[in-house]
């Protein structure tokens, strides 16, 4: 292995798995490489008709080789839902839980993605789609302290180009949201360093300034936005030297977190 992956693997803490049924059917190979890659959190995507027992088998066994698991769940029209329909049933669900689990069962936390300017409302009243987004954060922040569980939330890049002005106050939307969460995740698809460098370097100060730390994600999907957005062209190897070239340029920042993978399947499928 070169130096460059080496020194990657170090800084690669996450990925998403928005497959639960993975658990059922791949477990051994999952923990596998859950293990190999070492990473130290795992945002799990929620299905509420799945049996509690399944959840609480694999949280147990990651917790083993030292994997925390994340509550994952979210969509853009969560802003819209009646009285935040959709997101009360997740909190419901995973309170629940956490009350039927043993402790090494538990879920570490809960990890929103929720990306609100997918809805018509963000082009039709803005301002509205906005605060209805800061609500819905804030109930879960309230939320999630209720069961001491850690909040995450993913966020695009270009969020700090976006700013609020209601009665949550005055100011700019990527470090509103650093700063009512406990930890974000940047989606800061681009496949090579200086790009992902450039594009995150302001919310890793705002991340710095509130004692933060935000986590740098990257694609290895397919996407229809450029051949310059996802490493799904690209060698594991490869990409491994452009994200240690980011992790050293930030690795001195307290804002800097570490890395994350989007996401576990197409990780798997991109040749090494």
């Amino acid at each position: 292995m070169d130096k460059a992956s080496t020194l990657n693997s170090s800084f690669i803490k996450a990925t998403w798995i928005w497959n639960p049924t993975a658990i059922i059917q791949k477990e051994h190979e999952l923990l596998s490489f859950i293990n190999k890659k070492q990473l130290v959190n795992i945002w799990l995507q929620i299905d509420q008709t799945l049996p509690h027992e399944l959840y609480q088998q694999f949280i147990k066994k990651a917790g083993q080789i030292g994997t925390a698991v994340y509550a994952l769940d979210g969509a853009e029209d969560w802003i819209e839902s009646k009285e935040l329909l959709q997101q009360n049933r997740l909190m419901a669900w995973l309170r629940d839980y956490q009350v039927k689990s043993d402790k090494p069962e538990w879920f570490a936390g809960v990890h929103l993605d929720v990306e609100p300017y997918l809805t018509e409302g963000w082009t039709e009243d803005h301002s509205k789609a906005i605060h209805s987004y800061q609500t819905l954060l804030t109930k879960a922040k309230k939320d999630t302290e209720s069961m001491n569980l850690v909040l995450e939330a993913d966020i695009p890049f270009w969020f700090d180009e976006i700013f609020y002005e209601n009665h949550f106050g005055r100011g700019n939307l990527a470090e509103w949201v650093i700063a009512n969460t406990d930890r974000v995740t940047i989606m800061a698809y681009r496949n090579q360093a200086s790009a992902i460098i450039e594009i995150v370097k302001n919310k890793i100060t705002f991340a710095g300034n509130w004692q933060k730390q935000l986590i740098i994600g990257v694609e290895t999907d397919y996407t229809n936005e450029g051949d310059h957005v996802s490493f799904i062209n690209k060698r594991e190897t490869d990409m491994n030297h452009e994200l240690s070239l980011v992790a050293n340029y930030f690795c001195r920042q307290p804002g800097f977190g570490g890395l994350a993978i989007h996401h576990l399947d197409s990780w798997k499928s991109i040749g090494y």
